[in-house]
């Protein structure tokens, strides 16, 4: 059994410009297939607009208000809503409340930079 508490994880920043703090992944844990980080959003923050070739994701919100944009599709996100961001679809998030907007980002493969097209 692999245990790893988000405390444990220095936040980094991504190329689309959130912060993001790993939770699993290859750099922590013996997980190859899939990753699963922390992002968080200050107050009108918002990613650039980007993609993932090969990546699926799936955005889980824990606090705050976001407006989630994938491909042509906007709409307003907030705690408890699950988002789902196929392959090689453009995407972004904006923080529209007055709170950090903070989610979970799951990845499969797991998130690497080299993955991630800004638009």
């Amino acid at each position: 059994m692999e245990i790893v508490n988000r405390r444990d994880s220095a936040p980094f920043v991504t190329k689309d410009g959130s912060e993001i703090r790993s939770i699993l992944d290859r750099t922590n844990s013996t997980a190859s297939n899939q990753s699963l980080a922390e992002a968080t959003l200050p107050p009108g923050a918002a990613t650039a607009p980007h993609r993932h070739p090969a990546t699926e994701e799936i955005y889980y919100v824990l606090r705050g208000a976001g407006r989630m944009t994938v491909g042509m599709e906007q709409r307003g996100v907030g705690p408890g809503d699950g988002i789902l961001i196929p392959p090689g679809t453009r995407h972004t998030m904006e923080n529209i409340g007055a709170e950090p907007l903070v989610f979970l980002c799951c990845c499969a493969p797991p998130y690497a930079h080299e993955d991630t097209v800004l638009e």
